[in-house]
Order: structure tokens, then sequence, then C-alpha cells
């Protein structure tokens, strides 16, 4: 009886050993939060990408781990209310702190993914006061070991290339919801909407090299000889390579022009600022510097943020919160789901994105075109201009037939600045439930001269020169509305759509009613070839500082 007493208590305590064995194990898969979003490429999951072996383990990857928004309806709210002339609230902006502390996550769930990334052999590298997100670095085998992942190596199925990436969506051991983690993936490399070569257009005004046109032609042609020049204002650029300070000094020493603005790098993701010809090609990074300057040659400084991760840069600038107009000529894979709550905080603190749509036209693929058709970004299309003489005043414009303008191809649903009765027609063809880009457009023909890769060519053109353009052009604006003792403008699409659908337009703007890009062509108001057209500067400027009163 003893005995079979015994045998009963072994069998009970052996049965809650079990359970909580079950119960633990129940526990750490419960543990295993997935991230929000997709990481693994179609071409992986349909088998399209054969598989070459395994990622060596050895190999150091560097990553971005994001942390969705706390409160977004909220910052939703907040954003209405500070673009709406009617409100209260109208450009009355929140700074980086108050951002984090109302809409950014909680410190206690930023601290637990540093936790986290250190407790699994991943070095972070940077954290920002936005805490959106947590840069780390490591061999790919911590990285397999802290999400759950094997990493492969895959043959391209449309590129003559290989590309690592995980086999199934990444997990954490961790109770804190992650959005994304960047950097998994080298499926799609991102392109640089650089210098497009060819033979100059006939129409070479330009005072630069045989008439080619340079960043001073520019200015002269879209604001004239008026006193704004950005001073007090910086420009901060979007960048996946380093630049030679030596190929912009070469530009303004060539043109005996003076350069007086400071550039400024900013490391990220342990990439070099340095980019030595021939190994590193510095041709996209060196113009957007000198058509920035160029356009406003008495900016404080331009910052030039280098990286390899979208999100680590965009987050860097919105918590650096130094640059009130910033430019990117890059393109890659739609990513919007974690790059809009950053997007979101430039919004509500003030600052503008300009993005260069791309050079093909209508054909332009969408994972070129992307961040361009974002609905916080304003998307730069491409122009073919004509001016007076060397230095001379604007005479005409065309629609550049390279300049990327569409419906989304990402298939971004229409944002409501574009849903308004003016914007979209029969005449320019535009889609009623996807973005439309470009918004606005500058010249792109490739008539332009610009120093890269250690010397200085002629016969350039592209929507890179387009984007930097603007920029110069809003911190001329943002000089002003300072000096009128208000605030910055910040993202300026709902202006610049209350201006196009207003009886002041066509003295704001120039409007371009001819040129196409394949599928579409400009046509009086916005077209998706050159948006509302290029600014007519003093004019632009006047008006959108009066929208501030």
């Amino acid at each position: 009886m003893v005995l079979d007493g015994r045998l009963m208590q072994m069998k009970r305590i052996s049965g809650i050993a079990l359970f909580a064995g079950a119960f633990l194990i129940a526990a750490s898969a419960q543990a295993q939060r997935p991230t929000l979003t997709a990481h693994v490429p179609q071409a992986v999951t349909n088998g399209q990408a054969p598989f070459v072996g395994e990622l060596p383990r050895a190999q150091r990857m560097s990553l971005a781990i994001s942390l969705p928004l706390r409160d977004e309806a909220g910052l939703d709210d907040l954003l209405q209310q500070i673009y709406d002339p009617q409100s209260p609230n109208y450009r009355h902006y929140i700074g980086v702190e108050e951002f984090a502390e109302r809409f950014g996550p909680t410190q206690a769930d930023h601290d637990a993914v540093v936790r986290f990334a250190q407790a699994n052999g991943l070095t972070v590298t940077e954290t920002r006061a936005n805490r959106l997100a947590v840069d780390v670095e490591g061999p790919a085998k911590s990285i397999e070991t802290a999400f759950h992942v094997t990493m492969g190596v895959y043959r391209h199925p449309a590129e003559n290339r290989t590309f690592y990436a995980p086999d199934r969506e990444p997990t954490l051991d961790l109770e804190v919801p992650v959005l994304h983690v960047s950097g998994l993936d080298d499926f799609t490399l991102p392109h640089a909407k650089n210098i497009v070569h060819g033979p100059a257009s006939s129409q070479t005004t330009g005072s630069g090299p045989h008439g080619q046109f340079i960043g001073s032609d520019m200015r002269a042609a879209y604001y004239g000889s008026g006193p704004l020049t950005g001073a007090g204002q910086a420009v901060g650029l979007f960048e996946y390579a380093g630049y030679e300070i030596s190929d912009v000094q070469l530009y303004f020493s060539n043109l005996n022009q003076p350069l007086n603005v400071p550039v400024v790098g900013v490391s990220l993701n342990g990439k070099p600022l340095a980019c030595p010809p021939p190994k590193c090609d510095d041709s996209e990074q060196a113009l957007d510097i000198e058509m920035a300057i160029a356009m406003a040659p008495g900016l404080s400084q331009v910052v030039v943020y280098v990286g390899s991760s979208d999100v680590s840069i965009f987050s860097r600038m919105a918590s650096d919160n130094t640059s009130k107009q910033l430019s990117c000529s890059w393109g890659w894979t739609d990513d919007e789901s974690s790059l809009d709550p950053i997007f979101k905080e430039m919004a509500v603190q003030g600052q503008t994105v300009f993005v260069a749509t791309g050079d093909n036209g209508s054909a332009t693929p969408g994972d070129t075109v992307w961040p361009a058709d974002d609905p916080y970004i304003t998307a730069v299309g491409g122009t073919d201009l004509t001016t007076n003489g060397p230095g001379g005043s604007w005479e005409s414009e065309t629609g550049w037939s390279g300049s990327a303008g569409m419906p989304s191809k990402n298939n971004i649903p229409i944002p409501k600045y574009q849903k308004v009765p003016g914007v979209i027609d029969s005449t320019n063809g535009g889609s009623t439930t996807l973005r439309n880009i470009p918004d606005v457009a500058a010249e792109a023909d490739t008539n332009q001269y610009s120093c890269y890769d250690g010397g200085c060519y002629g016969g350039n053109g592209g929507t890179s020169y387009a984007s930097p353009q603007w920029a110069g052009f809003m911190a001329m604006v943002n000089q002003q509305a300072v000096a009128n003792g208000d605030a910055p403008l910040g993202f300026i699409n709902p202006s610049l759509y209350r201006i196009g659908i207003g009886s002041s337009y066509v003295g704001d703007f120039h409007d371009i009613v001819s040129g196409s890009n394949g599928k579409y062509s400009a046509v009086t108001g916005f077209d998706l070839v050159t948006g509302w057209g290029s600014f007519d500067g003093p004019n632009l400027i006047n008006r959108l500082i009066g929208l501030q009163e």
C-alpha cells in the first residue's frame, strides 16, 4: 500500500513536471513575437530564386530594428491640424523630444530592444532621441539566433548576381512589438537616380563650358538676382555612398565661384564618408551637394547623411532636426510601413523631404521611383529649360522625356491633397485612387555640367539635378519665413496643391504645357510629367509666405 502510494505520488510529480515543461515551451513559443511587417522576398517564397547555399556565419551584417509608433491616430490628427490653415495649430510644430514622448515608442520598449540585441551578441551602433529605430551590427550567426531564421544565398531571378535573405519571417524572444528589421536581405539594391548621359540639348543657353547649364544658371532662371541665399538654413542630403569634397571644390573653382558653405558628413551603419575613385563613384553625391549650394549659396551647411539603411538615414535626419529641407535622389523597394512613421515625424517637426522621381519616363519601375510616391514626400520630376542666354532669366520650359511620372506603381493610395477638385481630370490622365507623381519639377535635361570622380563633365541630366534644386529653393523660402518671424513651411504639398487650384497658380509656377514622358503628356495645370511645374521663385516665395498669415 505504501509502495503504491509512493508510485502514485511520483506519477503526480512527473505529471506536474511534464505540465510545467509544456507550459514553459508554450510560453517560450508565445514569447517569440513576429514582426509587424514582411521580410522574405517573394522570389524566395515562390521558388523563383534558386538556393545557392547558406550565408557564411561569420559575415558581418548591419541592421536597423524599427519600433512602431504610439498613438498613431493622435499623430495623424495633429498633422491634420498643423497643415490646416483654419486650425489654431496651423504650423505649430513640435520638437523631437515632444514627438518621442507623445508618439514615439516608450523608453522602456526602446531599452528592451537594446537589451535584446546585446543579449544576442549584437552590437548596438546607434540609438536616437526619437526612439524609432535601433541600429545593430553583428555576424550572421548571431542574427540567425536572434531572429530565428537561416540566412541563405540565392540566385537573383532577374539580375546577374546573388543575394542574401532569411528563409522565413523573423521572430524575436521579446514581448515588445517590433515593426521591421531592415537589412535582412539585399534582393533589391538601391538605385542612384544619378547622371543621365546623352547629347546636350540644342537649347544650350547655359554659362558653363560649351553652353552647358550650371547651378547658378538655375538660380538665375528660377529666382533671379534677389537677396535670398538660404542663410541660416541647412539642407540635408540622403546618400548610400560617400563623397569627395575635392570634387565639389573643383566644381566651384572651375566656375570661378566662391564656395562658402560647410559640407558636413554623417556616417551611419559603418559606411565611410570618403568615396575615392575608381573604386567608388560619387557622381550622385557630388552633384547633390553642388546643386543645393548653387541654388542657395548662403546656406549655413549641407549635411550629407551616408549609410546603408533607409530607416537609419531618415531616422537620423528626423532626430537631428537641423535641416528643414531634405533631398534624396535614390530609389529602392517600397518600404512604406517602416518609413511612414519617420516621414510623419518630419512633417510634424516642420521638415520637407524632396525626392527625385527617376529618369525613364512613365516606364520607370516602382522600385526605382520609391520613395518619391510616398504621400509625405514632395516628388520632383524633370523639365527641359531654355533661358534668355547664359545666366539669363527663364524663357520657356517643356516636360522632359525622362521625367518619371505616373500613378503609383507601388499601389500607394491617393493622398487627401490630390483628391480636391481641379487636380486629377481627364486631361492629365491621373488616378483617382492612387498617389500621382510628380508634384513639381525643375531642369533635368542632358545639358548640365558637374564635377565628380575626379573630373568635370558636360552632357549630364536627370531628376537628381532637380530635387536638390528644390531643396535649395525651400531653404530660401524658410529663410524669408524666419525673417518674417514665422515658422518654417514644413511639409509643403498641402500648400502647393492649394496654390495649384487657386487663382494665382500661373503667376507662382511655370505651368508647363508641352512635352511627354511616354504615356503621359504635360498639360495645363497639374500633370504626370511635371506636376504643377517649376517654381517662379520670387512669386512662389511670396505666395507661400503669405499662406502663413
